[in-house]
């Protein structure tokens, strides 16, 4: 059936209005990100209430042709609501003030970005503004056909397309491009707010083995030696639909920003079940060399432990991810050959 999840969950803790400004919005942050007394946290609640009632009376004032179409819940995520509209639109509205920016900055650099990849990604159709009556910028975007693809991971002949996806995206953003301080930045100013996390799987599981922590440190004593890019930012797999094995669209781009490709490239271990898989992608990127890999290794044991240690407590499904990410790079650091250069 055709489905459109938002899944954003991958940062240490709540995200700020502005990442410029994080002291100022998130005086909570370092306390999340794993200072002293820090403590592990889950989805956050939403501080509006949508519901149809509220998206009718958004459509009648703002797009009233559309107002008379069917509209039916599907899902709610970290960040956003979403409600399918008629038959191949969906209307997608922050639940929370920190992810309000985020929808701007998909509204503003989306429709640029979408044709020059060789895969669906929402672009909006049109844009709601705030008033009286909820407080956000919202968007109408397409509707893909698929799951997301932590349920039904895309067939092995899928790698060179996803291969193609990310070699389209990771190209020079322009001057003004959005950064990002928790995504495609050097791993090392990850590491210390991830250690209290790690502690917490290490205990829980058996998944952070000795492989897992020396290639952590590995990864963060790696310098960015490549430009920055654009980036998607959160690309894990529930954030990528699947529709009979084929990958019908790359959703979620609030954290698109310029960065280290390498945080994107973490993704294989994410979507590809198969090692096969995995080689074909980076075989199909060769100018893609070892140190970038070494940090998108880095950058998949970040993400799998976020998503780990916030899944334990009230999201199974992103525990799931976690826990197979780890398993995917314990396969390939145990292989002689391993998924490229190790």
């Amino acid at each position: 059936m055709p489905y459109q999840l938002d899944g954003n969950v991958l940062s240490d803790g709540p995200k700020c209005l502005s990442w410029m400004k994080m002291s100022q919005f998130c005086p909570i942050m370092t306390h999340s990100q794993g200072g002293q007394g820090a403590h592990p946290s889950g989805t956050p609640p939403a501080e509006i209430n949508i519901d149809g009632e509220l998206i009718h009376r958004l459509l009648t004032e703002q797009h009233p042709d559309l107002a008379d179409l069917p509209l039916t819940f599907e899902q709610h995520g970290w960040d956003n609501v979403m409600f399918r509209l008629g038959h191949d639109m969906v209307i997608r509205l922050p639940r929370r003030q920190a992810s309000a920016a985020l929808i701007a900055r998909e509204q503003k650099w989306l429709p640029s970005l979408s044709g020059h990849l060789p895969l669906p990604i929402p672009a909006p159709h049109r844009t709601g503004m705030p008033n009286k009556q909820y407080p956000w910028q919202w968007s109408i975007l397409p509707w893909f056909p698929g799951i997301p693809a932590d349920q039904h991971p895309p067939s092995i002949d899928q790698a060179p397309i996803f291969a193609a996806f990310l070699k389209a995206l990771h190209r020079p953003a322009p001057p003004e491009a959005p950064v990002n301080p928790f995504r495609g930045i050097p791993l090392a100013e990850r590491a210390s707010a991830l250690e209290e996390r790690l502690k917490r799987v290490e205990a829980k599981t058996d998944l952070i083995t000795q492989a897992i922590r020396q290639q952590w440190y590995k990864s963060i004593e790696t310098p960015i030696d490549v430009d920055r890019t654009w980036i998607h930012g959160d690309l894990h797999s529930r954030n990528i639909l699947v529709h009979e094995g084929k990958i019908t669209a790359v959703i979620d781009w609030g954290d698109i920003s310029m960065g280290d490709r390498a945080t994107d490239l973490a993704s294989i271990w994410m979507l590809f079940p198969d090692q096969a898989a995995r080689q074909t992608v980076m075989a199909e990127l060769p100018h893609i060399l070892e140190p970038t890999w070494q940090r998108a290794r880095g950058w998949a044991i970040l993400f799998a432990v976020l998503l780990l240690d916030t899944g334990m407590i009230n999201e199974p499904r992103h525990a799931d991810i976690g826990r197979r990410t780890l398993q995917h790079l314990l396969e390939d650091l145990a292989s002689p050959t391993g998924s490229g250069p190790i």
